[in-house]
């Protein structure tokens, strides 16, 4: 249990000090400050016990140390430095050109701590903020829709990204969003699921700058291909921001050649991965005079005819070797090799195992396979329409390895700030709810290239740093917190930021 003690020092003042008493051993936590009259007192006492209230310690206290002290009453505490930080960061997205405080303040209240709608009045309310009321939130919910929020943000997004690191590839990816829900509906359908659930599900497409700083994200119906996304999603914001010249870089799953077509139909530059199997025949002359012999950081570049008849186009392929892509690639195949030979010897059950043949119903070793699988460890291709004198080679491997700045982006919304599951059922509210998402993904991302920091230490670090107003009487006296350590490094790093006591 811990608790406030106020001590007298030889000097005649009196020192506050949170202590700890745990088994009969008393223990002095921290001391806050010595005061020489009341109204210093009570600043004190009041830091004393918010700082207790906040977290830092226990949150009990004796029932003689809840009352005012030396006279003076705690009229109200907040944890202005956050706030101050993320509203700061809201506006210099220039998300402020939505006028809007209710939406703000949901945006905002999601990155402290993700919840519903409704409850996000609780979160407000504890951190010291004035909260609307939920019909309010509803409200702003509606007038998202109804004046496309989503596109200003957009446009504040794209502006933000050029003006921080000037034109540059665009990377796109696709999740999907699960429902807690037993039936499917227009949008909401059972689909494709990354992680083989099988609830009413929506694709959700993100694009994203190298940095992975969102620029777009887009709905579809559960049931919907990945590839079949990425065309309408670029289609949009080239529109939306009238620009001529994109390259876009997405992985595998978008590689098809009616896709790659309809893409350079419509003048957009791709850079997606290939997969791997190809490989023996764009490096045919390479394994014929070297064999699988590679040198660390090789570039080699072939071409493929893709498609058939007049839809067949040439394509530029890149290959990209790395000695420890190779050791990692060594590793899973001998993992798989000694689960194939488990399932040949009857010790596990034959699943969706890679090297195993079946020959006459029994199951065996595919040597020849686990030859060629060997032969290609290292290797990594990609697929581009870009010639070699606008991108060589390492430029094209150096951009597709940015791909994983999309996924980072995804695992922060999915976890951080708790995309899923959604318990919406109409398309409006579903829509809504990925507006707030993805308007806290950018001031999320914006703040952590910002600091160096997770989102989730930033508000770990600031959250507890609450400024106290205490009333002695009648005159109100604020006590900023005193900011050191993980806390003053931070805000350091956001020369921008006019929080209290910086």
């Amino acid at each position: 249990m811990a608790y406030v003690r106020k001590v007298k020092t030889a000097s005649g003042a009196t020192a506050v000090q949170i202590v700890e008493k745990r088994h009969g051993v008393r223990r002095i936590v921290a001391h806050i400050g010595s005061a020489h009259d009341d109204a210093a007192l009570a600043v004190l006492v009041a830091s004393a016990r918010d700082r207790i209230h906040a977290g830092q310690q226990a949150l009990d206290l004796p029932a003689a140390e809840r009352a005012s002290a030396g006279g003076a009453t705690v009229t109200g505490s907040a944890s202005e430095v956050l706030w101050q930080v993320l509203t700061d960061a809201y506006r210099q997205l220039g998300f402020d050109t939505v006028a809007d405080e209710a939406f703000r303040a949901l945006v905002l209240a999601r990155i402290v701590e993700p919840t519903s709608t409704q409850a996000a009045v609780g979160v407000l309310d504890e951190l010291g903020v004035a909260a609307p009321h939920r019909n309010t939130f509803t409200a702003a919910l509606r007038r998202c829709i109804a004046q496309d929020y989503r596109a200003v943000l957009a446009s504040a997004c794209a502006t933000h990204s050029v003006r921080t690191r000037s034109a540059s590839p665009i990377l796109y990816d696709v999740t999907t969003l699960h429902f807690e829900a037993e039936h499917e509906d227009k949008l909401r359908k059972v689909g494709m699921s990354k992680e083989r659930r099988v609830d009413p599900q929506i694709q959700v497409g993100l694009l994203v700058d190298p940095s992975g700083f969102p620029l777009e994200v887009s709905c579809f119906e559960g049931n919907t291909a990945e590839t079949s996304t990425l065309l309408p999603v670029l289609r949009g914001f080239k529109a939306r921001h009238e620009v001529e010249d994109m390259v876009v870089v997405a992985d595998a799953g978008m590689l098809s050649a009616k896709n790659l077509n309809a893409l350079e139909d419509e003048k957009f530059s791709f850079i997606v991965g290939s997969r791997i199997s190809r490989a023996p025949y764009d490096l045919a002359e390479h394994f014929e005079r070297h064999g699988n012999a590679f040198t660390d950081g090789q570039h080699l570049e072939s071409t493929r005819v893709m498609g058939t008849g007049k839809a067949a186009r040439s394509r530029r392929v890149v290959y990209h070797y790395l000695f420890a892509r190779h050791k990692r690639d060594d590793r899973a195949i001998n993992a798989m090799v000694d689960r194939a030979e488990k399932v040949a010897a009857g010790k596990r059950p034959l699943k969706k195992d890679r090297f195993v043949r079946l020959d006459s119903g029994d199951a065996e070793v595919d040597w020849g396979l686990v030859e060629r699988a060997r032969q290609l460890a290292g290797l990594k291709g990609y697929v581009t329409n870009l010639p070699k004198s606008t991108m060589d080679g390492a430029a094209v491997v150096e951009a597709y390895h940015d791909l994983w700045q999309v996924e980072k982006s995804f695992r922060m919304a999915k976890s951080d700030l708790r995309a899923r599951p959604i318990f919406h059922r109409q398309r409006d509210a579903i829509e809504a709810h990925l507006t707030v998402v993805f308007a806290a993904l950018a001031v999320s991302r914006h703040l952590q290239e910002a600091t160096g920091a997770s989102i989730r230490k930033l508000v770990r670090t600031l959250k507890p740093l609450r400024t106290v107003r205490v009333d002695v009487g009648g005159h109100p006296i604020t006590a900023t917190p005193q900011i050191v350590g993980d806390a003053r490094v931070l805000l350091d790093r956001l020369p921008a930021i006019n929080a209290p006591g910086h």
